[in-house]
């Protein structure tokens, strides 16, 4: 799933993709999630310190505050070994398409296998799949700890505490579609209302400060976790499914284009917490994402080596994605 909170800084979006967004994927079924591990032609591959950095690499990414947080972490790295890094801001249909159609190099944001399973399902066969690089996220409905229901069953019964609305993100996120399934299935009187993450946060914060009710669509991580006491209501039907993972796509023909940039984000692989703390120090006064995600890097010397000195053609040392396709 995500998902964004944080004012952008990235550069401008090249026209065509905005014409990829206004047409947006739907339906399907989604692909395998685990990390798979390329193998050059002669079987022994170069490490990416060996390989010649350069050129540009175009980071496709959604404006959601995790998405935000490991675009500028990856961006941070391969800037430091000397590649120049676009960040292009697009909606959720769009991040795929641009990879599939070779307006974009790469993503490390893709929610999978269900979040946007319909997205992956139509472009899967014209990218690469390099894995999960997170493991164990989460979605599903959220409310502060203060609200005496439990499951999204008892939504319906208290439709009117919760002004008969659920608030939600940009339509064009996958959680949105999953919530509208939810609605549909539990036989929910609430309006899904659209909007972004950080309208999304705005509402969940005046509400918690008058001490009202209220029901938003959530992921874990999520900043939103370490700042208030929130909880996700269970799930029974099972819309929502139960974790997912982050993965990192690729156009078709990166490594051998870049060799170099397709070792490191196919090594690229980090955890919850490591996220939590990019997008708490996002949140800081005179911060950014970008600040933010330097400095963790600085900080993280072992962990960002890892990446640096992979195998171009060895397997990943992430585990593979366990999660089922809900």
């Amino acid at each position: 799933m995500i998902r964004n909170m944080f004012k952008p800084y990235v550069i401008a979006m090249p026209m065509v993709l905005a014409a990829l967004a206004l047409s947006a994927c739907s339906g399907g079924s989604n692909g395998n999630a685990s990390r798979t591990a390329a193998t050059s032609a002669s079987g022994a591959g170069a490490s990416t310190s060996s390989a010649k950095p350069g050129g540009t690499v175009k980071l496709a990414y959604v404006e959601w505050s995790s998405c935000t947080a490991a675009t500028n972490v990856a961006k941070a790295v391969l800037e430091k070994q000397g590649y120049k890094v676009d960040a292009i801001s697009v909606s959720g249909a769009a991040m795929y398409s641009a990879i599939a159609n070779n307006d974009a190099d790469a993503t490390v944001c893709a929610w999978l296998p269900s979040t946007q399973a319909n997205y992956y399902a139509k472009t899967k066969d014209r990218l690469e799949n390099l894995g999960a690089n997170m493991n164990g996220t989460k979605l599903g409905l959220v409310v502060p700890d203060y609200v005496n229901i439990d499951s999204i069953e008892q939504l319906k019964a208290n439709a009117d505490k919760f002004d008969n609305r659920i608030v939600g993100i940009d339509p064009g996120a996958g959680e949105m579609d999953l919530t509208q399934k939810a609605i549909k299935q539990y036989g929910l009187p609430l309006k899904l209302v659209s909007g972004s993450g950080a309208t999304m946060t705005a509402a969940l914060k005046s509400a918690i400060d008058n001490h009202k009710w209220i029901v938003v669509t959530g992921w874990t991580p999520h900043w939103m976790w370490a700042r208030w006491k929130l909880k996700y209501l269970a799930d029974p039907k099972d819309v929502y499914g139960g974790s997912e993972n982050i993965d990192t796509l690729v156009r078709k023909g990166l490594k051998k284009d870049n060799p170099g940039a397709y070792a490191i984000l196919n090594a690229f692989h980090w955890t919850a917490k490591d996220m939590q703390q990019v997008m708490a120090a996002a949140r800081e006064p005179d911060s950014s994402p970008a600040k933010a995600a330097r400095q963790w890097v600085s900080t993280h010397v072992a962990k960002v080596d890892s990446w640096t000195t992979a195998p171009a053609s060895g397997a990943s040392s992430m585990p593979a994605a366990t999660s089922s396709a809900h």
